[in-house]
């Protein structure tokens, strides 16, 4: 009898096999406990990777994903605008003002005079007024530096958007790699489960171990369905991110393992030369400067040019024009307080801005040290939960289903080092998970 029980579980383990609709990875990971024969392997991953290629769908790189969203996203193309527009504004800084063109009565008597020469006159008017050219270059190159000032800022707001997208992209990765552990439980629960109900006829197994694994077996179909919930929302989220319908499906490349970090020698020169935040403070020094110069032009005259033609209306006056040039004092004491006044308080808003860099520099070598170290702690983690202790937790649980099949053991014990390497294996996929957040965050801080 037991000979049958036997037999008719490694039937079961065989069929199981033969229906798994994974990966070629996951197929590999989910060979029997001890294979018998070279030639059932060998079956089984050509069913897997005959499989995997009938399944085949649009995998998107991270590349093209970030490319994507640097060209489609809203909110970049309104930084492009904005420097655009700047630059517009620029074009049009040096024009003069528009003439002015008047006419009317000149010195016209209230009463009606006899005399010609006491008629009054016709006068017409061309009046020009000439801004000092030194205000109008110093305008000129502040609105160019407020263009710049934008470009900045679009590079600031694509790094912030590259880190969302790398985050969710590896975040997907992750649940992916979830979902094949998911998949690979439900096979093992559900093998445990039919092992249990074809030995209970026998009295060789407890109705409540039954129930126990039937829970078991639910509660991963539960997680499955979590797991694949939260992939749908990494798919909309970049969806969102590179602009198009958010109803837009695809998959990702799952095949790479873990990238290996190596930290770029970081210095305060790197910041400087790569940080858009401290490039951008910097731009806006300049054209701080530049607006300060712009103030300081308001102390140089401007100039205004008039001419004046008058017509006689009676015979015994003749024709008259006047010709009047005139030039504005900026430097009286009544009118350079408020340029003097501007000028000392940008002088104070750019030491303010010098200080937020200084700040901002002194934050960031020391986030950036403590990302590096945080980093190479999880990638040991990693190691040791590869090498050692999954590969430790899976040897027990197979040993245990071995002699469970062996009817050497009970069934809740075999649950319990399956719930263990279960869990130490999902313990495993955050830490890769907090190990690619975390070298997301390092490359979002040196935009990298």
């Amino acid at each position: 009898m037991k000979t049958d029980i036997r037999l008719k579980t490694l039937d079961l383990r065989l069929k199981m096999s033969g229906r798994n609709k994974l990966s070629i990875v996951s197929c590999s990971r989910y060979l029997p406990i001890r294979q018998r024969a070279w030639s059932g392997s060998i079956l089984l991953i050509a069913i897997c990777t005959l499989a995997s290629i009938s399944s085949t769908a649009q995998i998107v790189t991270l590349d093209s994903i970030l490319t994507v969203v640097k060209e489609r996203n809203p909110m970049l193309k309104s930084y492009r605008s904005r420097a655009e527009a700047m630059n517009a504004y620029a074009k049009g800084a040096k024009s003069w003002m528009a003439p002015e063109v008047g006419g009317g009565l000149w010195m016209l008597p209230y009463k009606k005079v006899t005399d010609e020469r006491d008629k009054g006159q016709i006068m017409l008017s061309v009046q020009q007024k000439f801004t000092n050219p030194a205000k109008l270059r110093a305008n000129q190159g502040y609105l160019e530096s407020k263009a710049a000032i934008e470009q900045t800022s679009e590079t600031y707001v694509f790094n912030e958007l590259r880190a969302q997208a790398k985050t969710a992209y590896f975040q997907w990765l992750v649940l992916e790699k979830k979902k094949a552990v998911l998949k690979e439980n439900e096979e093992i629960i559900g093998l445990v489960l039919k092992i249990a109900q074809l030995r209970y006829p026998y009295n060789q197994s407890k109705l409540s171990n039954i129930y126990k694994a039937e829970g078991r077996l639910q509660e991963v179909r539960n997680m499955i369905l979590m797991n694949n919930n939260q992939i749908v929302q990494k798919n909309i989220l970049l969806n969102q991110l590179m602009n198009v319908s958010t109803d837009l499906r695809f998959s990702i490349d799952t095949v790479n393992r873990v990238k290996q970090f190596l930290p770029d020698v970081i210095d305060t020169t790197v910041f400087v030369e790569g940080r858009s935040d401290v490039k951008r403070i910097d731009k806006s020094i300049q054209s701080m400067r530049l607006n300060q110069a712009l103030e300081k032009y308001q102390s140089k005259p401007d100039f205004n040019l008039s001419f004046n033609h008058m017509f006689a209306r009676g015979n015994g006056m003749p024709n008259q024009f006047m010709l009047l040039g005139m030039i504005s004092i900026p430097i009286a004491p009544w009118s350079s307080k408020m340029y003097k006044s501007n000028i000392q308080g940008m002088t104070r808003e750019i030491e303010a801005m010098k200080n937020e860099r200084a700040a901002i520099l002194n934050e960031l070598q020391g986030m950036t040290t403590s990302m590096v170290t945080e980093i190479s702690t999880l990638s040991k983690q990693i190691e040791n939960y590869e090498k050692r202790i999954v590969p430790a937790l899976r040897k027990n649980y197979e040993t245990l289903m071995l002699a469970y099949e062996e009817n050497k053991e009970e069934l809740p014990i075999v649950i319990d080092a399956w719930e263990t390497l279960n869990m130490t294996q999902l313990q495993y996929l955050e830490t890769i998970q907090k190990y690619y957040e975390m070298i997301v965050s390092y490359e979002k801080q040196i935009e990298k």
